[in-house]
């Protein structure tokens, strides 16, 4: 990677986990995990804290428009890694089309009726949001070819067991619990792109 490209990349690879991290800190505490399986509780709890809704869908659309960027930028030089930089940019427009479902059930809110449609739409964003985790990890594999292979393992192998468990649950899906515990197991993940962020900004600052 020049260091042209270097600066930009670990920045926006460094915001996509502060972001994310940030918007999990409000979405755990506060009851809006959004579960598809109780589309009426989940309407209820966006109704009754709809800025907090709104501000955590606001930080993780910067974290998953900040990996998108970053991903189109290593694309741009192949010789950082083409393939990984082309899923990681995949990776992150599915997250943005997971955002949009979101964004959509926050007007859904104002009806309690709009439950069944609330539904339909949160489990659809519930799977892209878990493709968005599967290329993510792909993304990981592909990049820790040639750096940090070490942790690159371990990330892989902690964000596969993210992307498997929902599919443990069945017809039932995940519980709230379920989705926090996948939430953990893809941060090794979000850190190894972190450290990846954090090198490229020491290569430049280094020159």
């Amino acid at each position: 990677m020049t260091t042209t490209a270097a600066r930009p990349t670990g920045a926006l690879l460094l915001t996509a986990l502060i972001a994310m991290i940030a918007s999990a800190a409000i979405v755990v505490p506060s009851g809006l995990t959004l579960n598809p399986a109780e589309p009426a509780a989940t309407l209820a709890a966006v109704h009754d804290k709809p800025g907090l809704h709104l501000l955590e869908l606001a930080l993780d659309v910067v974290g998953w428009l900040a990996l998108t960027t970053a991903g189109l930028l290593l694309a741009a030089r192949p010789a950082s890694g083409g393939v990984a930089a082309g899923l990681l940019a995949a990776a992150g427009l599915a997250g943005l089309l997971h955002d949009a479902g979101n964004l959509a059930v926050t007007q859904l809110a104002a009806d309690p009726a709009n439950a069944p449609m609330a539904a339909a739409v949160l489990l659809t964003a519930k799977w892209t949001v878990n493709l968005a985790g599967l290329l993510w990890v792909a993304a990981t594999l592909a990049m820790s070819r040639t750096v940090m292979r070490r942790a690159g393992a371990i990330a892989v192998v902690s964000g596969l067991a993210a992307v498997v468990l929902p599919w443990t649950t069945g017809t039932a899906g995940p519980s709230p619990a379920l989705e926090q515990a996948g939430y953990l197991l893809h941060l090794p993940v979000m850190l190894w792109w972190a450290a990846l962020g954090t090198s490229s900004l020491r290569l430049v600052s280094g020159r």
